[in-house]
């Protein structure tokens, strides 16, 4: 951080404004023996971050920064995750991007990159990168300017060709512009590890050009002019300290924190377009 700058866990007036009216309404409490007070939303979310950013054990959370207890920070990103909000974020933000010519939908790009799963899980196997040690990957896939446009999560020993249709089906319809949303990108750029013919059929029934390396061929849209963008925002992703290694066992959890990161990464692109 440079001198005077917040911590990035500090969530800012303008992010709380976007998440704040996404936020699914407590119970209410009861009128007999009601307990202590829940703590403010927004603190608890600085805690979320906190995590995120430092990758720190949730039961060593710091109390002294006022952002509550590792295991309230963990049940409220897990209730607000099965309420659909990182995802409902992201695609407001897409839209937001979208809107101010920020997002290019000329083509999109999709890549893979494995990391260790500690734990084990839902969604790891045995890594053909790291000795057979438990491990998941990410799959993402961008617009043409490295946005990125969804991710998945699965187990380290899937190929990544598997999930090119996957990733092409979660794009969120994007509006932000006037006319139907978009969810489709015109072209799909990919690396010689997605060079399959029944994958490039999928692609084109869901009216994408498909831009595939051929195993043994040069790539024809050259070296390192397309698809770069892609483990640009691989690189950002692992910029979050919480995704280098999944240590979460429920995958859901390890899922709500990739969702996240890929909102506020947004939120970053967002806010160069009107600084």
């Amino acid at each position: 951080m440079r001198r005077g700058e917040q911590p990035p866990w500090i969530v800012s007036d303008e992010l709380w404004a976007e998440i704040a009216p996404l936020l699914p309404p407590r119970p209410p409490r009861r009128s007999r023996y009601p307990g202590r007070k829940p703590l403010d939303d927004r603190k608890v979310f600085c805690g979320i971050l906190f995590v995120l950013y430092t990758a720190i054990p949730w039961e060593y959370l710091p109390q002294e920064l006022g952002f509550g207890s590792g295991m309230t920070c963990w049940r409220r990103l897990r209730d607000w995750n099965d309420a659909g909000v990182w995802q409902r974020l992201h695609e407001i933000l897409l839209a937001r991007l979208r809107g101010a010519g920020q997002l290019d939908l000329s083509r999109a790009v999709i890549d893979g990159s494995h990391i260790r799963a500690l734990k084990g899980g839902p969604k790891t196997g045995p890594s053909p990168v790291d000795r057979r040690k438990p491990g998941s990957k990410y799959h993402v896939i961008t617009d043409a300017g490295g946005i990125p446009l969804a991710v998945t999560l699965t187990g380290g020993n899937r190929h990544d060709s598997t999930q090119t249709t996957a990733l092409l089906d979660a794009i969120p319809a994007i509006g932000g512009r006037p006319g139907p949303p978009r969810r489709r990108p015109d072209r799909l750029y990919a690396d010689r590890g997605y060079d399959y013919d029944s994958h490039r059929q999928q692609v084109r029934d869901r009216g994408v050009t498909p831009v595939i390396a051929r195993r043994g061929t040069p790539h024809g849209s050259g070296l390192g002019t397309t698809r770069w963008v892609v483990e640009r925002t691989i690189a950002w992703l692992h910029w979050f300290r919480r995704l280098r290694i999944r240590w979460e066992i429920r995958d859901d959890i390890h899922e709500a924190f990739l969702s996240l990161a890929c909102s506020l990464i947004c939120w970053r692109q967002l806010q160069r377009t009107q600084s």
